[in-house]
C-alpha cells in the first residue's frame, strides 16, 4: 500500500486494521519477538494411545488441545523404530545414520566407549542458544554419558532428568541417577509430574525472553508405575497392567496441561510453538500400548514402529484444528523451528528436514517429501508417495505395500508390482550410499563377558524389548518356565538365571 505514506496517523492505522481484519485469523498474531519453542517427547507411546488417536479409555485432553488448537499428522513418521537413535536425528535434523548413530547403547557400565551423540554434530539447544535463547531440558537424555556428550554440553542452560535410555518412576535408581547439572539429587515426587514440575518452573524463570524448552518424559517406557493418585482414575479397568498404563499416560497429560497453563498464564500462547510426539511406536506385548490400525510395533520398521502421534501448535500463526495427511517426519521439527524464529539455514548445517509451516498454512500445496527412508541393523523401509517397501529382518525378502489402500500393511503385492519393487530398492540404495557403518553396537554384561551361549544370548535379548538386562512375565512367553528360571522369586530373569536353568539340562527336559 504505497499510498500509505499520504495519509494521517490516524488514516494509516485504519487501513492497517481493516486489512489485518481481512487476513485469515491464524495469520493477524504478528510479535517482534521471537517465538518460544516447546518440544514435548513421550517415550514409547503407541500411536493411538490419545484421544485425538482414538483412544477410548484413556482421557488425554491436554496433549488433545495442542492438536485441536492446531494441527495433527496423520502421517507423522520418527527416523528409527527405537529410542535413541530418534532423538539422535530429532536434535540435530538430520537421519542419524549419516553419523553412523544406529541404536542404543545399553546400559551405561557396559555401553560402548564410541557411544553418543558426536560433536561434529551441531544439536537444535546448540543453535537456539547461539541466537539467544535460554535453553532448558527436564527429562530422557540417551544421547551419551561421557560429560562432554551431555546435556549441559550440548547446548541446555538448564537439565533435571537422567543420561539411560529408562529410568523408575517412584524410587531412585542407583545406577541411573537423576541429576540437576551434572549433579545427583534425590527426587521424592512422581517422576512424571517432577519433570512436568521442572519444566513449569523454567517458563515462570524465563517468560521476559525467548526460551527453548526440551522436555522428553519417560513416560509411557516400562517399568509400569503409577501413583494411587492416578490409578484412582481408572477404577473399573479389570486389566491391571492396562490399568497402571493409563495412570502412567494420565500423569503426563497433566504435566502437559501444567505447561501449557503456564503458557497461557504469561500470555505467551500466540509467541510459543509447541511441538508433541512420541519417539516411537508403542511396545504393545510389554506395555499395552495400541498402535491400532497399524501394523507392527517397537523395534520394527513396520508402520507402526515408526509412524507416531505427532502435533504441531502456534496460536494465531498456524489454522487450529487441521488434520494434514501428507507424510511428515521428526526431522523436521529443528528446519520448522529455524524458520519460524526468523534464521536462515546455510547448507553446510546439512539439514534433511523441511520447514512444515508453509504446508500447514496451504502456502504450498505440494508434498513435504517425496520419500521417506530408515535403516536399522538389517531393518529398512522407503516411503515413497502412498507406496513404501519393507525388509523386517535379515534374510527376508521385501515387501510392497500401498498404504492409501492399506494402512494395516496385510496386502504384500511384491510379486505383483516388480518395477515399483525396483524403483524403491533403487531409491533406497542412492539414500543409504551417504550412510556410515554403525559406530557402535548394543552392550550389556553378557556381550562383553561372552560367557553366554550365542543361541541362548540372541534369544534372551530378543526377548528383552525394553533392553534392560532382565526378562519379566509380559517378556517370556512361556508362564511355567518362566516360574522355573525365576530361581529367586523376584519376579524377572537376568541371563545369569536363564543360563544356569539350561545349564542344568532342562533343555532336553522340555
Amino acid at each position: 500500500m504505497p499510498q500509505l505514506a499520504f495519509l494521517t496517523r490516524r488514516q494509516t492505522l485504519e487501513a492497517l486494521a481493516l486489512g489485518a481484519a481481512s487476513a485469515p485469523l491464524w495469520a493477524r498474531a504478528a510479535t517482534s519477538r521471537k517465538p518460544n519453542i516447546v518440544l514435548i517427547l513421550a517415550d514409547d507411546l503407541g500411536y493411538a494411545e490419545l484421544g485425538v488417536q482414538g483412544c477410548k479409555d484413556i482421557p488425554t485432553p491436554n496433549i488433545d488441545s495442542i492438536a485441536r488448537n492446531g494441527v495433527r499428522f496423520t502421517d507423522g513418521y520418527v527416523s528409527c523404530p527405537i529410542c535413541a537413535p530418534t532423538r539422535a536425528g530429532l536434535m540435530t535434523g538430520r537421519y542419524q545414520q549419516r553419523f553412523g548413530f544406529e541404536t542404543n547403547p545399553g546400559p551405561e557400565v557396559y555401553a560402548d566407549e564410541k557411544f553418543g551423540l558426536p560433536r561434529t554434530e551441531t544439536t537444535l539447544a546448540e543453535r537456539l542458544k547461539s541466537f539467544d535463547y535460554a535453553t532448558g531440558m527436564f527429562g530422557k537424555w540417551h544421547l551419551g554419558f561421557k560429560p562432554e556428550l551431555t546435556p549441559p554440553k550440548r547446548g541446555f542452560d538448564e537439565f533435571f532428568g537422567f543420561l539411560s535410555g529408562a529410568n523408575n518412576y517412584l524410587s531412585q535408581n542407583s545406577r541411573n541417577p537423576i541429576l540437576r547439572g551434572m549433579n545427583q539429587v534425590l527426587e521424592k515426587e512422581y517422576l512424571t509430574d517432577a519433570f512436568g514440575r521442572e519444566a513449569v518452573a523454567f517458563i515462570e524463570n524465563n517468560h521476559t525472553r525467548p526460551f527453548f524448552l526440551y522436555l522428553p518424559f519417560n513416560a509411557v517406557h516400562y517399568p509400569l508405575e503409577a501413583t494411587q493418585k492416578y490409578l484412582d482414575r481408572f477404577p473399573g479397568m479389570q486389566d491391571s497392567k492396562r490399568r497402571t498404563y493409563a495412570a502412567m499416560t494420565a500423569a503426563m497429560d497433566d504435566a502437559v496441561g501444567r505447561v501449557v497453563d503456564a503458557l497461557r498464564r504469561f500470555k505467551l500462547e500466540e509467541q510459543t510453538l509447541i511441538f508433541f510426539l512420541s519417539d516411537n511406536g508403542g511396545p504393545t506385548i510389554q506395555t499395552t500400548s495400541s498402535n491400532r490400525p497399524l501394523r507392527g510395533y517397537k523395534t520394527q520398521v513396520y508402520e507402526g514402529g515408526i509412524r507416531i502421534p505427532f502435533m504441531l501448535r502456534w496460536k494465531g500463526r498456524i489454522p487450529a484444528g487441521r488434520v494434514y495427511r501428507h507424510p511428515v517426519i521428526s526431522l523436521d521439527i529443528h528446519s520448522t523451528v529455524m524458520a519460524a524464529i526468523g534464521e536462515k539455514v546455510p547448507p553446510e548445517w546439512k539439514l534433511e528436514g523441511v520447514n512444515l509451516l508453509p504446508y500447514v498454512r496451504s502456502e504450498n500445496r505440494a508434498v513435504p517429501h517425496e520419500t521417506l527412508c530408515w535403516r536399522f541393523h538389517a531393518k529398512r523401509a522407503i516411503r515413497r508417495g502412498d507406496w513404501k517397501l519393507v525388509v523386517e529382518s535379515a534374510g527376508d525378502k521385501p515387501e510392497l505395500y500401498n498404504l492409501a489402500k492399506d494402512i494395516g500393511e496385510t496386502n504384500n503385492l511384491a510379486a505383483e508390482m516388480p518395477d515399483k519393487m525396483k524403483e524403491l530398492e533403487a531409491a533406497w540404495q542412492v539414500w543409504n550410499a551417504r550412510n556410515q557403518a554403525p559406530q557402535w553396537v548394543r552392550q550389556d554384561a553378557a556381550t562383553q563377558t561372552g560367557r553366554a551361549p550365542g543361541a541362548l544370548l540372541q534369544r534372551f535379548r530378543d526377548l528383552d524389548r525394553d533392553g534392560d538386562g532382565k526378562l519379566t512375565p509380559d517378556e517370556f512367553p512361556d508362564a511355567a518356565l518362566f516360574k522355573q528360571m525365576d530361581a529367586n522369586g523376584d519376579g524377572v530373569v537376568t541371563l545369569e538365571e536363564a543360563r544356569a536353568f539350561f545349564s542344568r539340562g532342562n533343555q532336553k527336559k522340555r
